[in-house]
């Protein structure tokens, strides 16, 4: 496992009991975000709309209760829109995506009473309230998980790290849910569910679901 043990000491210095939001990005650059969007839109339109699905994603984690940390994929980027003084940035670190996720956990589960929750930023349903929702739920739940009609997950909680949940999963396909359920369940823990919601995947999911994020300029 890679991991930064000055992420960690950072993270605990004067450690409180706290709610950390954990927040997963790609940087936003033409030709590598949404391709599968681009396929039919073309990479200037799928920039386009991966951009308003992180102003709607910043919007959302303003809103919540927490302290938030933003993972970038490749780089930290000083001078977006993601402010230093209400996101912790970081990078992710990881041979694959469960990986990048397990190791961003324990970053946000430093004390024994910490909960932590995990969101990317494909979802334009995404409300404060639902991530409220897991935070809350997490004090009898040692996991909560939002499923994605793509057989994926939009949102995934815990109360104590469990590296097991993220191993031996096919990521970006529609097992990952159910596999993720099965480890779970194996480990003879509860997990409440949330509502499920779509993810932004092609240019029909944006067409129908989204007009939801305000339109506005900048980023």
């Amino acid at each position: 496992m890679r991991f930064y043990p000055e992420h960690l000491f950072i993270l605990s210095n004067s450690h409180q009991i706290l709610n950390t939001l954990l927040i997963f990005i790609k940087n936003p650059e033409l030709g590598k975000v949404k391709t599968r969007i681009a396929q039919t839109a073309g990479n200037e339109r799928a920039l386009e709309i991966y951009l308003k699905l992180l102003r709607h994603t910043r919007e959302v984690s303003l809103q919540v209760d927490a302290r938030r940390v933003l993972f970038y994929s490749d780089f930290i980027d000083e001078g977006d829109d993601w402010s230093s003084q209400d996101f912790q940035k970081m990078v992710q670190h990881g041979s694959d995506l469960g990986e990048r996720m397990s190791n961003a956990f324990l970053l946000g589960l430093i004390g024994p009473d910490d909960k932590a929750v995990i969101i990317g930023s494909d979802c334009s349903l995404l409300t404060a309230d639902i991530v409220e929702t897991a935070f809350a739920k997490l004090n009898d739940y040692p996991f909560v998980i939002g499923p994605a009609t793509d057989g994926g997950y939009y949102l995934l909680g815990m109360n104590k790290h469990n590296s097991g949940i993220f191993k031996e999963i096919e990521w970006s396909t529609e097992s990952v849910f159910s596999e993720t359920i099965k480890k779970i369940e194996a480990s003879d823990s509860k997990y409440f569910l949330l509502p499920e919601l779509p993810d932004i995947d092609y240019e029909s999911d944006w067409e129908q679901y989204g007009w939801e994020i305000k339109e506005t300029k900048g980023l």
